[in-house]
C-alpha cells in the first residue's frame, strides 16, 4: 500500500469522487478509529483513551471505491493525524498533488485538490472538514451535505473492515508488534477483496445510498466496533477558510445538484 506517485494517479482518484459523489478535486477521504487492545501489565496508562478503554489508532485515507490508499497504525496520541507519514508529507508538500483546476466549464474559479475529513481534524487549505452544527445557514448546510457524500466512503470502508474481520469485535490480546501486523494485513486483504470479489465481499446494501426524492439517507455499514477520534479545536488560518469558501460558493452555484435542497431540508 503506497501513495500515488504521479499527478495522473491523484487525478484518477479525483475523477472517481467526482463521478460517484459529485465532489470535484477530492483526492482522498481521511479518518481515524480507535482499535481496542489489551496492553501488557507494564504499560500503565500509556494506551488509555478518552473513553476509558485501551486502544491504538488506525488512520486511513480511502478512495471512492472504499479502498485504503494509505494506512498508519500504532498511534495513541489525541492529535493522531500529525504523527502519520501521510500528514508529514502533506505538510511538507511531498505528496505532489495536481495544481488547482476549474471543476467544470461553467466555473470561473480554480479549486485546489483536497482531502476531506470530519470534525476531529484541523481545517487546512488542502484538508476540508464540515462546519459545526451550532450555527448553520443554508449555504453551509449544503456544503456539509455535499462533503458528507464524499465522507461516506471512509465510513463504509471502516464499516466493512470491522464487520468482515471479526478480530475487531473484541479487544485484541497479542503483543504490540503482532497487533500492528494483524491490523495492516486486514487493510491489505480488504483492498484485495474489494477489487477481486466486489459485491460478494461488500454487497451494495452495505454501502451509502440516498433517496433524493424523499431526502432520506441509508449510511450502510458503520464501524460500530471502532471508537471515533476525539474532536479537537485548533486555530485555522485564513488560507484554509478561503478554500472552504470557494467550495461553498461552487456547491451553491454552478456546482449545485438539483436534489440538494431536498436533502438538507
Amino acid at each position: 500500500m503506497k501513495f500515488p506517485s504521479s499527478e495522473d494517479e491523484w487525478r484518477k482518484i479525483a475523477n472517481d469522487f467526482e463521478q460517484k459523489c459529485n465532489f470535484p478535486n477530492c483526492v482522498g477521504d481521511v479518518d481515524g478509529k480507535h482499535v481496542n487492545i489489551i496492553p501488557s501489565a507494564r504499560s500503565g496508562s500509556y494506551y488509555f483513551n478518552y473513553k476509558g478503554t485501551h486502544s491504538l489508532v488506525l488512520v486511513a485515507v480511502v478512495n471512492a471505491n472504499c479502498e485504503f490508499i494509505m494506512c498508519d497504525f500504532g498511534i495513541n496520541d489525541g492529535g493522531v493525524i500529525e504523527y502519520t507519514n501521510f500528514y508529514k508529507k502533506l505538510k511538507d508538500e511531498q505528496l505532489y498533488l495536481p495544481a488547482p483546476k476549474k471543476p467544470n466549464n461553467n466555473s470561473e474559479k480554480l479549486l485546489p485538490f483536497v482531502f476531506v475529513a470530519d470534525e476531529a481534524f484541523t481545517l487546512r487549505k488542502d484538508f476540508l472538514k464540515p462546519f459545526s452544527r451550532k450555527d448553520l445557514n443554508n449555504e453551509k448546510k449544503i456544503f456539509n451535505y455535499r462533503l458528507s457524500r464524499a465522507r461516506s466512503k471512509v465510513e463504509n470502508a471502516f464499516g466493512i473492515l470491522s464487520n468482515r474481520f471479526r478480530i475487531f469485535h473484541t479487544a485484541i490480546s497479542v503483543n504490540l508488534q503482532a497487533i500492528d501486523r494483524i491490523v495492516m494485513a486486514t487493510c491489505v486483504l480488504h483492498n484485495y477483496l474489494r477489487r477481486k470479489r466486489g459485491i460478494v465481499y461488500a454487497p451494495d446494501n452495505n454501502l451509502y445510498k440516498e433517496n433524493t426524492d424523499t431526502g432520506t439517507i441509508d449510511w450502510g455499514l458503520q464501524a460500530t466496533d471502532f471508537r471515533q477520534l476525539q474532536q479537537t479545536n485548533q486555530r485555522v488560518n485564513n488560507d484554509a477558510k478561503q478554500v472552504r469558501e470557494l467550495y461553498i460558493h461552487y456547491f451553491n452555484n454552478e456546482g449545485a445538484v438539483e436534489w440538494q435542497q431536498r436533502m438538507v431540508h
